[in-house]
Formats: C-alpha cells, structure tokens, sequence
C-alpha cells in the first residue's frame, strides 16, 4: 500500500498551524480538557504506534506533563513548536521535542524532523518507517569511508 492510500499519513502531511504564543498552546490543551469524547491515540513518534484511543484521565496525565516538559525545556517566550490541523476543532496535533527541533518548517537542508508526540483522532502509523529518507539518502557517506 503506497503512502496515498494511507489516510494518517494523508492528514499527517496536510495543513498545520503553528501555535506560537504560549496562550495559544493554553486554549488548545483547555478545548481538549473540555471534549467530551476524549478519543485520542497518544503517540510518542519511535515507540510502536497505539491501537487504542487513551481514556481522560491518561489524556489529561498527557497533557499535564507534556505541557510541564514544553515549558522547561523550550525557555522561550513564544512557543511555535506544537502544530494542530484546526485549532476550533482539532483532529490532528504534532508536537515537536525541544531537543530535537531542526528545522521544523523544512526550510533547511533535507526533511524537517519528525514531532516527539502525535496526538490524533485517526490510528496512527509509524512515522519513522513511513517517513524514512530513501535508501540512498541513509547509505551516501558509505562512499567516502568505503
């Protein structure tokens, strides 16, 4: 099955917004706070993606400590590194580690970094297998050793 037919993988690589004032970052967490669904796959990005939806109160343990780590380890006085498909009515959140921010945006050289956790209303795939650079990208430095 190609990467197109995949429809995670579709929604995962469309339209994001940047939330880049940490008030921004507030009201998301608190419009999930107030879902009455709660349906969300927790996924931390390398670990093997869930099956199952997390239930409030591990959505709320998420969100509590997530929101803590941002806090600590992004010491900045905007936030900018947690994206969502819609902010009135998310689906889709990519939030990105601090110690591993690249580039982001992909404005630099090669693909942006994957996010460190992905919350979604969809199953998610593994990223890190779908989102792998091509054999020839992993293997070029193999010429200059070999």
């Amino acid at each position: 099955m190609s990467d197109e037919n995949v429809p995670f993988l579709q929604h995962y690589r469309g339209y994001f917004r940047n939330l880049l004032k940490w008030e921004e970052l507030d009201a998301l967490w608190k419009r999930l706070h107030g879902d009455s669904d709660q349906a969300w796959y927790i996924y931390a990005v390398g670990e093997t993606p869930p099956t199952s939806t997390s239930n409030r109160e591990q959505l709320a343990r998420f969100i509590e400590e997530i929101d803590r780590l941002l806090h600590q380890e992004h010491d900045e006085d905007y936030c900018g590194i947690v994206y969502v498909d819609d902010v009135q009515s998310p689906t889709l959140i990519k939030i990105f580690d601090p110690n591993n921010l690249g580039s982001v945006c992909g404005s630099g050289f090669g693909p942006p970094p994957l996010p460190g956790w992905v919350l979604s209303r969809q199953a998610p795939c593994d990223l890190n297998a779908a989102c792998a650079p091509p054999g020839n990208r992993r293997r070029w430095w193999q010429r200059l050793i070999g």
